[in-house]
């Protein structure tokens, strides 16, 4: 059988069918294999239509690997991502030409690649106060974004997640917020008094109209099109120059640094490890173990504040006391309808 037809045999039927993958994953897999099929080609010096399933083997994939990190620079990270990619398609070769069998459980018996753990950039809660506090409230977007910040810190979602949302999502009588993650896994989640108010706030009174084909979709950008993933990245970004130092930035991801931050908010108030696996949704619990092994001396003054900030409802929040007074005023709405 020849390797070109076994890896559309992978993504046209394994991937989507018989493992129920995900849109994303499938992209990810399918710009692996655009260059491990070129590798492949050049290490027997034939065509790529000319490879056979019996040119695949554990010493191609070991130095495929090689290639990747000494001529290609690739980080150990990415290397351990291809690999996890030739290891899915073993498991269908396995599954479904057991005549090959043995090379697939020699692919799968690749270890990947140990490497450094990079420092978790969380933000402290006088920081987390500090991001909040340099948004303008004096635009939708500015709603929009401040929504969009507590909903990130109270949610622990990720980006692709958060865009992700559409309106059925948020049930306000309940306060809580259905998340699609990683595997096609929803997981329900009941947000902070506060979050639950400004994402109502925001649905009913600052939501831009959005065009007919995103409609549904809950966070919406000026164009009137769905806020993708990339501009929820710059838009944590542009908050988090305001509010931190260049030094505090320098190993920070913009919108995993919430993420991280939510985890360890709930370890200072006691959070159990399952509890915080369940609302970050990882798959494993030792991927929510690494914060256990950080020193996170409380500041008990900083955490009664915060708790109190978080706590609290719409009508104790200055902020958006003060815009909905700047809305109301007839002297600057007159001003606005003469321009």
């Amino acid at each position: 059988m020849r390797l070109s037809a076994c890896i559309h045999q992978f993504f046209d039927q394994y991937l989507p069918r018989i493992k129920g993958s995900s849109e994303h994953t499938i992209k990810a897999y399918r710009d692996a294999f655009k260059l491990f099929l070129l590798f492949a080609a050049d290490y027997h010096h034939i065509k790529i239509d000319s490879l056979s399933l019996y040119h695949l083997s554990y010493e191609l994939v070991l130095d495929y690997l090689d290639y990747l990190e000494s001529q290609r620079n690739c980080s150990v990270r990415t290397r351990n991502q291809r690999l996890a990619a030739l290891k899915s398609l073993a498991k269908m070769i396995r599954l479904m030409h057991p005549e090959r069998r043995e090379t697939a459980e020699r692919i799968l018996a690749i270890p990947q690649k140990r490497t450094q753990r990079k420092l978790i950039g969380f933000l402290h809660q006088e920081e987390i106060l500090k991001v909040f506090s340099s948004v303008d409230l004096k635009t939708k977007e500015g709603v929009r974004d401040y929504c969009l910040l507590h909903l990130l810190f109270d949610s622990g979602a990720r980006a692709s997640e958060i865009a992700a949302l559409n309106l059925e999502c948020f049930d306000y009588h309940h306060k809580t917020l259905a998340i699609l993650g990683k595997g096609n896994r929803y997981r329900l989640l009941t947000l902070l008094p506060k979050t639950a108010e400004l994402l109502t706030l925001y649905i009913t009174k600052y939501r831009t109209t959005p065009k007919p084909l995103y409609q549904q979709q809950l966070f919406i950008n000026q164009r009137g099109k769905v806020l993708t993933r990339h501009g929820i990245h710059r838009l944590c970004r542009k908050y988090l120059f305001k509010a931190l130092t260049p030094k505090r930035l320098k190993d920070m991801s913009p919108v995993h640094s919430f993420r991280h931050s939510c985890a360890v908010n709930m370890l200072y108030s006691g959070s159990s490890l399952i509890d915080i696996r369940n609302r970050l949704g990882h798959e494993h619990v030792q991927s929510t173990m690494v914060y256990l092994h950080m020193d996170l001396s409380c500041k008990r003054e900083v955490q009664k504040k915060f708790i109190e900030y978080t706590q609290s409802i719409l009508t104790h929040d200055p902020k958006i006391e003060e815009l909905i007074d700047w809305e109301n005023k007839e002297e600057t709405l007159k001003w606005l309808d003469s321009l």
